[in-house]
């Protein structure tokens, strides 16, 4: 059960980073669930970053 709980959330916070490389908004997020939506939202605000330090266009 634990693995497949962390490997939902893993996959969220990858969605989310590759909404961030995207260059779409935060508001598109489509998790309801609050730890989901906080693993997208993470991954996005990597992704954000690392579009700030150039690695992405």
């Amino acid at each position: 059960m634990k693995r497949q709980k962390r490997d939902r959330l893993e996959r969220a916070h990858s969605q989310g980073y590759k909404a961030g490389v995207a260059g779409r908004s935060k508001e598109v997020c489509p998790y309801q669930n609050q730890d989901a939506r906080s693993q997208w939202l993470g991954g996005w605000r990597d992704a954000m970053e690392a579009r700030s330090v150039g690695l992405y266009r």
